[in-house]
């Protein structure tokens, strides 16, 4: 057998094992994907009215004010479910069954590339339910088109990959599942000082490069103008940019310390 046909074979049979894991456990990824569902409706339904007002400056639309805040709650719905792979993954070192498959006749970064696509199949699951929650209390997306419905499923593939392989980074660099269950929290922290909220330019002077100069930020305003047709701008290639720098700097952590010596 070829080594790409068993690199194949061996990452199929460790997605497998990991969806399966999902299937029988889901209490770990419900507990997940309410904080963004329980944000939206909190926003939409308590201060939908005021914050619409402040945003377009004119009368309270929550209708409005649920077209702005949906896309940014996509993208903190992958910054919660990430933290799913986080943890089992640490689990995998603790309980001593990473160890065991560096012991095993696989393809050594199957392990890895089982953790990674489960966690991203599992984001935009996930990002579809959350959408689905944000349709049935009037999000509507009229004016994208076909090939912008498109683009923002790829961003969101990409988004979800990039995060995941920073997940697995601190997963792996945390001594049990709960250190790296509190590692993990600023993907979904990052989010809250983002412009998924209100837009970065209405924040303090002293705290609005820290919304902009952050991966959530252009990620959203992207997400935003590809299903409601606002400006973009440069955020397409920044949102890019962030994805392919984080998929880069998660994959070789990853790999480094999957790689090293157990103590």
């Amino acid at each position: 057998m070829s080594a790409l046909a068993l690199a194949v074979r061996d990452s199929n049979t460790m997605l497998r094992r990991n969806l399966l894991h999902a299937w029988r456990y889901p209490s770990a990824t419900l507990n997940l994907l309410l904080t963004p569902i329980m944000l939206l409706l909190l926003f939409v339904y308590i201060f939908g009215d005021v914050m619409s007002a402040g945003i377009g400056g004119g009368g309270a639309d929550r209708s409005e004010y649920i077209a702005y805040i949906v896309p940014g709650i996509l993208m903190m719905t992958v910054g919660s479910t990430v933290i799913g792979a986080a943890v089992y993954i640490s689990m995998d070192m603790s309980e001593g069954l990473i160890a065991r498959f560096r012991t095993m006749a696989v393809y050594r970064s199957s392990v890895i590339i089982g953790h990674v696509v489960g966690s991203v199949l599992q984001c935009i699951a996930s990002a579809v339910l959350v959408g689905a929650v944000g349709v049935a209390i009037g999000f509507r997306s009229t004016d994208a088109t076909v090939l912008e419905w498109l683009a923002a499923f790829g961003l969101l593939v990409l988004f979800s990959l990039a995060l995941t392989w920073i997940a697995v980074g601190m997963g792996m660099a945390s001594p049990n599942p709960e250190a790296a269950s509190n590692s993990a929290m600023p993907l979904i922290l990052l989010p809250l000082i983002s412009s998924a909220f209100i837009p970065a330019d209405t924040m303090p002077g002293w705290f609005r490069p820290i919304a902009e100069y952050q991966p959530f930020t252009p990620a959203i305003e992207t997400l935003r103008g590809l299903l409601l047709g606002t400006e973009i701008g440069n955020n397409g290639w920044i949102a890019i940019a962030w994805c392919v720098g984080l998929t880069v700097l998660g994959y070789r952590w990853s790999t480094a310390q999957f790689n090293r010596d157990p103590k």
